[in-house]
């Protein structure tokens, strides 16, 4: 049975133009943040080889060396949430950058501890680049705008992630070694943190926070974690990522070599579509939800396409359909992913909304830290240490395939949250 409906929170008020407008031009730094962590996050993909060659690991090793990042970047999406909400932005953001700057340096310094550690501090940093994004949206634009800014932020992370893959491929073996993109991504990552730290809006909250203990930071957390509906938000749009962090982002390339026997280039422009695919269906799913002014219709529709692409991309030959369509329809339909991250923030009051974006996020890549090194270690037993076969490589995915099927039965039981299901403000 459903949860009881939780009581709408009162409207915001909206901030004058002026200060509007200045958190606008914040927001719009911020995507470059994100778009930037999104490289990064990616970009190890197209370097297997060198990095299993660097650092002397086996697939499971080299696994769990990856999915480090998502454990900080889940812990910190709860600091970051609740950080933005007590001290404000500029700040908090700025911070994360610098963060993330120095994780991307040590990564490329080419030895395994100080990369495990860069991989730890660049999730750490990362968490803050989408929570402040939105947190900056909630305050910039107004709400029949918010889930189409929201898919706007999604689609610049994902420009990073296509870019991650197909110009670093390109980078890595044309132009510079590996070593020197990390380190140079690190320095272009510190330029943004200075410059989101001069032009985001001061908010004020220094004075506020210093009454209070420090413990107190957290509070909003008791609001966001006691309604069911943050946890459906959580799981339902964690279950929709993992095809793409863990699936397309990590494996995706291998999959293409080792299953489809596609070259290596072409392996990465086609993996390289399914965030471009994001790119567009992040934006156009956003809009979509509010120019109805409905979520889970969409949300459904975004499940349902995204589940029949990944059974095509699984279980028929690769030369079903032409080259880079069955990515592209992925990536567009998992940009529905993002629409409970509007929802979470609808269903819980407006004091506490970067709680609420750090809570869902939490709960997104907390799952793909569990199941980033658990998939790896079930590729690495289905292939008994050899090369993976495309039977083997089905197997493994249809876990993910479950994943979708089962997000699209939490739906169902999620609030509609649009404009068109309740009163306007």
């Amino acid at each position: 049975m459903p949860p009881a409906p939780q009581p709408a929170p009162s409207c915001p008020q909206k901030p004058a133009t002026g200060n509007q407008n200045a958190y606008i031009v914040a927001w719009f730094l911020c995507l470059v943040f994100y778009w930037l962590q999104y490289s990064t996050r990616s970009a190890p993909s197209v370097m297997v080889g060198e990095l299993v060659s660097a650092f002397g690991l086996t697939t499971v090793g080299l696994g769990s060396l990856l999915g480090l990042y998502y454990y900080t970047y889940s812990l910190c999406s709860i600091i970051s949430g609740a950080a933005v909400d007590r001290w404000g932005a500029k700040y908090t953001i700025a911070f994360g950058a610098l963060v993330l700057a120095t994780g991307t340096c040590l990564f490329g310094w080419g030895n395994e501890w100080l990369a495990a550690l860069g991989r730890l501090m660049q999730g750490a940093g990362s968490a803050f680049a989408f929570v402040g994004a939105v947190y900056l949206a909630a305050r910039g634009f107004s709400k029949q705008h918010l889930a189409t800014a929201v898919g706007v932020t999604q689609c610049a992370g994902m420009l990073g992630g296509a870019m991650g893959q197909s110009t670093v491929a390109w980078l890595i073996h044309d132009v510079i070694n590996w070593h020197f993109f990390w380190i140079d991504t690190g320095g272009m990552i510190a330029i943004v943190a200075v410059f989101i730290f001069f032009l985001t809006p001061s908010e004020h909250k220094a004075g506020d926070a210093a009454t209070h203990p420090t413990g107190s930071m957290f509070a909003p957390y008791r609001s966001v974690l006691s309604n069911p509906q943050s946890y459906l938000c959580g799981l339902c749009s964690g279950l929709l990522f993992l095809p793409t962090t863990v699936g397309s982002m990590t494996w995706g390339i291998s999959f293409l070599t080792q299953s489809w026997h596609i070259g290596y280039h072409e392996a990465v422009m086609r993996a390289a579509m399914v965030p471009v695919g994001w790119m567009v269906g992040c934006l156009a799913l956003g809009y979509l939800t509010d120019r109805i002014g409905r979520r889970k219709p969409v949300l459904l529709g975004g499940i349902t396409v995204m589940a029949l692409s990944v059974a095509a991309i699984i279980y028929l030959p690769g030369n079903t359909f032409p080259p880079y369509v069955l990515a592209f329809v992925l990536g567009v339909a998992s940009g529905a992913a993002m629409i409970p991250y509007s929802i979470i923030k609808e269903v819980n009051a407006d004091e506490v909304k970067g709680s609420a974006t750090g809570a869902i996020n939490f709960l997104v890549f907390v799952m793909s830290a569990i199941v980033s090194p658990l998939f790896a270690a079930l590729l690495q037993h289905l292939g008994h240490g050899q090369p993976l076969t495309g039977a083997q490589f089905t197997q493994a995915f249809s876990f993910g395939l479950a994943g979708i099927v089962l997000a699209g039965v939490l739906t169902l039981f999620l609030q509609e949250t649009g404009p068109g299901g309740k009163p306007d403000c």
